[in-house]
């Protein structure tokens, strides 16, 4: 019999998917490569997402330097989120995703069923 060594997963995937993995991740930054947007737009688009959570995933894509905030002075201030040149890299990436999404998963799931069963 012969003996084989042992695989594993690639860590560079892996550390991809654990971040992209997060709910809403991956959305915000396919959400955000139309264009910048103010956090009450992207609210908007990306149905489902509570205020807290938008925050906190912002935050983290910006502390990644995925998406940059940028704060235009007012009157009124406001606030823009936009993706950064590392973010706008992984769009052919989400664009593929998408194709493979549209193929070959049912779309009467509604968004976020499979996060939902498992939280």
């Amino acid at each position: 019999m012969t003996e084989h060594e042992p695989r594993a997963c690639n860590a560079a995937l892996s550390r991809a998917f654990g971040f992209l993995g997060k709910r809403w991740s991956g959305v915000l930054l396919g959400t955000l490569g139309d264009g910048p947007m103010g956090f009450a737009e992207l609210k908007r688009a990306v149905a489902g997402i509570s205020d807290s959570m938008l925050s906190e995933r912002l935050s983290e894509l910006s502390h990644a330097g995925l998406v940059e905030r940028e704060v235009e002075p007012g009157p009124p201030v406001s606030v823009a989120y936009r993706l950064t040149d590392s973010g706008a890299a992984l769009l052919p990436a989400l664009d593929a995703l998408t194709s493979w999404a549209e193929g070959n998963l049912p779309s009467d799931r509604p968004v976020g069923a499979a996060a939902d069963a498992s939280a």
